[in-house]
């Protein structure tokens, strides 16, 4: 199974990822040194984060897979950082 998942941090803010695997370790690959930005060291200490598949598939390929990931990236704004963790595709601000 592959699957596009959303990933909620406790401060609110958002991944969106890509698992070709369906791995249920897996949390993806956000860019770590962005994160801890956002938390001081007594916050690391009890730090709980919430995996949502968001779709799934048995059969689409690995490239539909990539152009679904940058569909809910940008549906979720989550490459907005405000809105969360995703640095690509480039966040757009259109207002």
């Amino acid at each position: 199974m592959k699957v596009i998942y959303k990933i909620t941090y406790p401060n609110g803010k958002i991944y969106i990822g890509k698992d070709l695997t369906d791995s249920i370790n897996y949390f993806g690959s956000a860019n770590n040194e962005l994160i801890e930005k956002d938390y001081a060291r007594d916050q690391k200490r009890d730090f709980t984060i919430h995996k949502e598949i968001i779709w799934e598939s048995e059969t689409a390929t690995d490239s539909e897979i990539s152009k679904l990931e940058a569909k809910y990236i940008r549906k979720f704004e989550s490459n907005n950082p405000e809105i969360g963790y995703n640095q690509w595709p480039k966040f757009k601000n259109e207002k």
